[in-house]
């Protein structure tokens, strides 16, 4: 079997900060931008990595989710327990100060973890947990 890893997606409350955080601070590509106003899909993804892709969507856009789940999502979101991505970087005391240089939420400095990886923690502006392991 051959399978990659093509997309992934967050879910975002605020299209131009969510395209501000992960094009200006992470320095991402966007790939596509379509929709608007608060109801806006936007592609992006790591330079001269273009089969790997983040979307970035409004997660009350979905038709099948009731009122109560969109609330609960909704809420999830603001306590940043809802959406997550683990990235890597061969130079994470770099990549840490260029983020945090951003404005961005530090959730945890550059830290050896006891389970063998170093690596360190933000919140994009929804909320999700963008943890960055340093590569070795």
């Amino acid at each position: 079997m051959d399978i990659t890893i093509h997309t992934t997606a967050l879910p975002h409350d605020d299209p131009d900060a969510s395209l501000a955080f992960y094009r200006d601070v992470l320095g991402f590509e966007v790939r596509s931008d379509v929709g608007q106003g608060r109801m806006r899909w936007i592609t992006v993804g790591p330079a001269g990595q273009p089969g790997t892709s983040i979307l970035l969507a409004p997660p009350a856009a979905d038709p099948g989710i009731t009122e109560d789940e969109r609330r609960m999502i909704t809420e999830m979101m603001a306590k940043g327990t809802y959406g997550w991505i683990l990235l890597a970087t061969p130079d994470l005391d770099a990549t840490f100060e260029k983020v945090q240089a951003g404005d961005t939420e530090v959730v945890q400095e550059p830290t050896e973890q006891p389970y063998g990886v170093r690596d360190c923690a933000f919140r994009d502006p929804a909320g999700n947990l963008v943890r960055i392991q340093e590569l070795r």
